[in-house]
């Protein structure tokens, strides 16, 4: 299953508390909570490239699963992490603390984040 599209951001849960905890300001918190985010991933074998945009802020990070890798954290830091597979629609790391979870469903992506007894939320549909 090729994750390769571009996806709108549709409902997303706890993300005030989450990007509070993560260390976000609350004046990027409140602006961030009502931008609908797009995704565009590019899935070339086991090669990804992804950019997200939200506004006006642009973060792109590209990977190769199973290798690691520098990424670019929302706080603006950036961090080392191994993205992994499994099965063939879900993409799995663990970022300073944060376990990333991002599963594809036909033309819906389910993106959960989780910090100890935190967990952040969101769903994008493929356009």
């Amino acid at each position: 299953m090729s994750f390769t599209g571009k996806y709108e951001l549709q409902s997303q849960e706890n993300f005030e508390p989450f990007m509070k905890a993560l260390g976000l300001p609350d004046d990027q918190i409140q602006k961030g909570k009502d931008i609908k985010s797009t995704s565009e991933i590019v899935q070339n074998g086991n090669k990804f490239k992804v950019t997200v945009t939200t506004g006006s802020k642009v973060m792109s990070n590209e990977f190769t699963i199973g290798e690691e890798f520098e990424m670019e954290l929302l706080t603006g830091e950036k961090a080392k992490c191994v993205v992994n597979m499994e099965g063939n629609n879900k993409l799995v790391a663990n970022i300073k603390g944060v376990k990333s979870v991002t599963e594809l469903n036909g033309d819906t992506i389910t993106h959960t984040m989780t910090m100890g007894d935190l967990t952040y939320k969101r769903i994008s549909k493929r356009i």
